[in-house]
């Protein structure tokens, strides 16, 4: 039978599509990336925000519609399901078969029961996996859940406590992706600075970066997520030293006002906020940071988002994404007080990032003239250039740089391109032979 498979939300979720992908394979079932040839889809939703939710049952109903044609069995996992089984049982009878996060270790035996009418198991792993990110990046996925309780985040209700790979199983599963010819390992978790303080007392994403730039092969390893306050000298000093670690730092620091932070259950306040990006740029000049930021938290107020929009002017943040606050079911922000009518939220959100755009525009001007080191990555549809990233750009989130087309060099080659023009947030440039 023939298998399709639709991945919504973020990386992390695509790892685990991606060993769906895998587990069906394993047993010879044909992967398609046309669902409407598909015997089976399989829909791996998001639940994070409100958006996300809409985004997965509108898909899930698109699809729904292609069991009047070929389509035998629709699945639905992940996030969604999570939180919402029961209503989505009641409301969208045309999907099959529904697994929630918790019962991944029963995904095939549900599968296999439903398809072949068989009780057989078999789990989820990283061995198995096939990757759907190219042929030269793939994402390595460090931990599951999150303990850190921000009060307006779900993930923890819907994933679990934070939980650490072991760290000799991490090493494996990164070897065996660069002997498959991955250049780029993009390191996630929902904190990846948190990694291994549940398994060894001790935070040990420094150690594991360093020992991930031991493994022959690898061009360029990135890392995401590190929330600011665990970010110490150690980390500092491995990016800093090391050819292969980008140097660029996400930081999700949500806000900047003291009293927003703490209702927010976030553990920096906005002078260590500040502190650590002064420190960054002081010991890594070339460093490129990135933050996401949410306006119209309950109770902010116009003096409270006015100051997060002169900290955005101030700060420059080469990378800067901006959210709507959500009020998520089950969450202690829901509940709160003084919460924000929607047109102002989305009011806060686009003047955050109508500043952003300004500041990445200034920002990309500089780059004219420089020389960087590219991956790349497609061609344009109409094969005037190459599609590319630098170290300063995080695949499918930040920028592109757009490569006049030379036909001596390949999609998947690390080219230096000297920068020629810049627009809001993407770059133009040639190979620099």
């Amino acid at each position: 039978m023939k298998v399709g498979f639709i991945s919504l939300g973020c990386s992390k979720n695509l790892v685990v599509t991606e060993q769906m992908i895998g587990l069906f394979k394993k047993h010879n079932y044909e992967i398609v990336d046309d669902a409407s040839e598909a015997d089976i889809l399989l829909i791996n939703t998001c639940g994070f925000i409100e958006s996300a939710k809409d985004e997965g049952i509108k898909t899930i109903l698109e699809f729904a519609d292609y069991k009047e044609n070929n389509l035998k069995y629709l699945i639905v996992t992940g996030c969604l399901v999570e939180r919402y089984e029961e209503e989505l049982r009641r409301e969208i009878p045309e999907v099959d078969l529904f697994v929630s996060i918790k019962d991944y270790d029963k995904l095939w035996n549900k599968i296999d029961n439903l398809v072949n009418h068989k009780d057989h198991n078999d789990l989820l792993n990283y061995k198995d996996r096939v990757l759907t990110t190219g042929d030269a990046m793939a994402y390595l996925k460090i931990a599951e859940g999150c303990s850190n309780y921000c009060t307006y985040c779900a993930i923890p209700y819907i994933q679990g406590r934070y939980i650490s790979r072991k760290y000799e199983e991490i090493l494996d599963e990164a070897n065996e992706l660069v002997k498959k010819g991955i250049k780029e390992l993009v390191v996630i978790a929902q904190d990846t600075t948190k990694y291994g303080i549940d398994l060894y007392g001790k935070s040990r994403l420094a150690e594991l970066l360093n020992d991930l730039t031991k493994i022959e092969g690898i061009k360029w390893i990135r890392f995401l997520y590190s929330y600011p306050e665990t970010i110490d000298d150690e980390l500092i000093k491995v990016v800093k030293n090391s050819n292969k670690i980008c140097h660029y730092f996400d930081l999700p620091i949500q806000h900047v006002n003291d009293r927003v932070l703490k209702l927010m259950n976030r553990k920096s306040d906005g002078k260590s906020i500040r502190d650590l990006i002064s420190k960054l740029r002081q010991e890594i000049p070339d460093v490129i940071l990135r933050t996401t930021l949410i306006v119209g938290f309950p109770s902010e107020t116009e003096e409270e988002f006015n100051e997060l929009c002169d900290f955005v002017k101030e700060s420059k943040f080469d990378r800067l994404g901006a959210f709507a606050y959500s009020a998520e079911d089950g969450t202690p922000a829901a509940k709160f007080n003084d919460q924000i009518d929607e047109e102002e939220k989305i009011r806060r959100q686009n003047k955050i990032m109508e500043i952003q755009q300004e500041v990445s525009k200034d920002l990309l001007k500089e780059r004219i003239g420089k020389t960087y080191e590219c991956l790349i990555e497609n061609i344009t549809d109409d094969g005037e250039y190459f599609i590319g990233r630098s170290y300063m750009d995080v695949p499918s989130e930040d920028g592109v740089i757009y490569i006049k087309f030379n036909p001596e060099y390949m999609i998947n080659e690390f080219v230096k391109v000297q920068i020629t023009d810049s627009y809001e947030y993407d770059l133009v440039g040639f190979i620099k032979e």
